[in-house]
């Protein structure tokens, strides 16, 4: 069941270099014009876990809430009947060696109907999580991304790097190009919003390692 959700989302911030001339004035004589002072090259590189970014945020937190109290009583309901389930199997194995041929051929039906219909469902709850949980990253990434780009600019930062993704690519990164914490704080002074329950609030992200993720999602039904 598909439970990934990355935002991958590598930055080359670049900041172009502008030269102004001035002319002198038409009536005096003519003068050299100091050469304009270009802006520096940016040459900084650093890193930021935007999955885990998003989610430290009050924004992030109140929404990852908002999800667990509506999918928690689904997956609860799930598990109950997995339960089921495996007690129906559990009994067919114990007294597979008393029961008749037909009691035993209809045993076999249910539990395949019921393990088969529970199928169905986890993949459609998983579905269910899955296009919550990639609206929400959308959502506040729409909002996170200026932040990002603002910053990285006004610091000199000519690449940031995503390393949420495993497969990103980054091996290292030390904890001073790491920016994930100067964004989530940026984050919540642009877009305070209202305090997220005290028991959904993650704790803030170390520096990231490649891969890492804070993602919810919802249990798959094991068999």
């Amino acid at each position: 069941m598909k439970k990934n959700y990355v935002v991958s989302c590598a930055l080359v911030l670049g900041m172009a270099m502008t030269a102004a001339g001035q002319a002198a004035p038409a009536a005096a004589p003519p003068a050299s014009t100091p050469a304009a002072t270009a802006a520096p090259t940016p040459t900084r590189i650093g890193i930021i876990n935007i999955t885990a970014a998003i989610l430290a945020t009050k924004d992030g937190q109140r929404a990852a809430a908002d999800l667990k109290a509506k999918f928690d009583p689904k997956k609860g309901a799930l598990e109950k009947r997995q339960a089921d389930v495996q007690g129906l199997q559990d009994q067919l194995r114990k007294g597979a060696a008393t029961m008749s041929d037909e009691a035993k051929a209809r045993m076999e039906r249910d539990i395949a109907t019921n393990d088969r219909s529970l199928k169905n469902d986890a993949d459609d709850l998983n579905t269910e999580v899955d296009q919550d949980q990639q609206k929400l990253m959308q959502d506040i990434w729409g909002k996170m991304n200026p932040i990002i780009n603002q910053y990285a600019t006004q610091n000199g930062y000519a690449v940031v790097l995503d390393v949420s993704n495993q497969q990103g690519g980054v091996i290292f990164g030390a904890a001073d190009v790491n920016i994930t914490p100067d964004i989530i704080k940026l984050y919540d002074q642009a877009h305070p919003g209202t305090a997220a329950p005290a028991a959904a609030k993650p704790a803030t992200p170390a520096p990231p390692k490649p891969g890492a993720s804070a993602t919810p999602a919802a249990a798959p039904v094991k068999k």
